[in-house]
Order: C-alpha cells, then sequence, then structure tokens
C-alpha cells in the first residue's frame, strides 16, 4: 500500500512539472517519416507485429525515445543508425506527425480467461509481487498521459507489447544473475514488469492490444 502510495504521489509531482511539448511541424514530419515506414506502416500504423505502432502516440514520448536511439541509452541497431542521422527538429517535426495520426484498432486475440487475467493486473495489478496497476500511468483506455510523457498503450501489437514488456523484466534478471540478455531500463517499468510471469505478460498483452 505504501509502494502504491508513493508511486501515485510521483505520478501527481510528474503531472506538475511535465515536459513540454515540442512545436514540431506535422506537415514536414510527414515528409520525413518516409523512412520510418518500412517498419512503422503508413501513418504509423504498423502491420509487422514486431514493430510498434506510432499513430497516436505522445509527442514528448516519441522525442524521448528518439533521444534515447541516437545517444544509445535505448538499445536497439536498427533504430540507432536511423536516429543519429536525425537533428532534434527532424525528431520533432517526426514526433507532431505521428502524435496527429490515428491508431488503428485490434481484436484481443486471447481466450476469455487470458483476456481476463490480463484486465485484472492492468487495472488492479498484482497484490503479492506489489506490482502496480497499468491503469495508474496508461489510463482506463490505455490512451497514457502525453503531459506526463506517459506513453499510449491501446491497440498496441501485443507481440511488441510482449516484448517490451520482457526486456523491462529482464533488466532486473541481468542485474540479479550477473547476465547480459537484452534489457530495457526505466525505473517504473522495470519495478512492474519484474513481478509478472510470462503468461501473465502475454495476458496483459493480449488485453492492451484490444483496448480502443
Amino acid at each position: 500500500m505504501k509502494k502504491t502510495l508513493a508511486i501515485l504521489a510521483s505520478l501527481l509531482i510528474t503531472s506538475l512539472v511535465s515536459p513540454s511539448i515540442a512545436a514540431g511541424d506535422a506537415e514536414a514530419g510527414q515528409v520525413k517519416s518516409a523512412t520510418c515506414m518500412g517498419c512503422h506502416g503508413l501513418a504509423g500504423n504498423s502491420t509487422i507485429p514486431n514493430f510498434p505502432k506510432l499513430a497516436g502516440q505522445g509527442e514528448a514520448y516519441l522525442i524521448k525515445q528518439l533521444q534515447y536511439f541516437k545517444s544509445g541509452e535505448r538499445n536497439n541497431a536498427m533504430m540507432a543508425g536511423v536516429a543519429s542521422l536525425l537533428s532534434d527538429q527532424d525528431m520533432e517535426d517526426i514526433a507532431a506527425y505521428y502524435s496527429i495520426q490515428t491508431i488503428s484498432e485490434n481484436s484481443a486475440k486471447g481466450s476469455a480467461e487470458q483476456i481476463e487475467l490480463g484486465r485484472k493486473i492492468y487495472v488492479g495489478g498484482k497484490m503479492e509481487t506489489q506490482t502496480t496497476a497499468c491503469i495508474a500511468c496508461h489510463g482506463a483506455k490505455g490512451e497514457g498521459i502525453p503531459t506526463a510523457g506517459f506513453p499510449a498503450v491501446a491497440a498496441q501489437h501485443a507481440e511488441y507489447t510482449a516484448s517490451q514488456l520482457k526486456a523491462f523484466r529482464q533488466y532486473s534478471i541481468n542485474k540479479q544473475t550477473g547476465s547480459d540478455g537484452v534489457e530495457r531500463v526505466n525505473e517504473m517499468m522495470n519495478n512492474v514488469a519484474m513481478g509478472l510471469t510470462n503468461e501473465e505478460i502475454e495476458a496483459l498483452s493480449q488485453y492492451i492490444a484490444g483496448l480502443h
């Protein structure tokens, strides 16, 4: 309970000091996004499950991720190569373009039992491992909180969401065992993912895929 209250308090503070939304040029961003279409699809709606949909994603969040790829803070060889060629203005323009697109809807593909398990974790967390409910940062419909930098997750490919949750979890595994599996570092998400099993990650990912 104390952990949940602390996290909620931090969310409130974050919202009060939220990152400013950059003044990107969406029209210029549409032109610059041409190189992104091969993986992320037309208007940011990827049809390849391993590549995330970018349509409708928060502008500040997209900029931050591109900066992370460019600096190497987020490790992905393909995206590092792409981001290395982008200026700050390019990132702002591309983010502005994708942020105003409409994400395509998915249908949850899991069984009724699997979707219900995902819903329970999304809405209520997991008490036995003190896993915080996803709804706290990503909202009831998975739309995120753009002004606070919390990403939208609704209608994202389940395969991509699962891969990212496992990468967040891998950070804790690497830290505990000294292994070097592919990880993604974000303190809040590392704490959430470390308490999830593969079954729960798959269920949660399928539930999120059906949100809209």
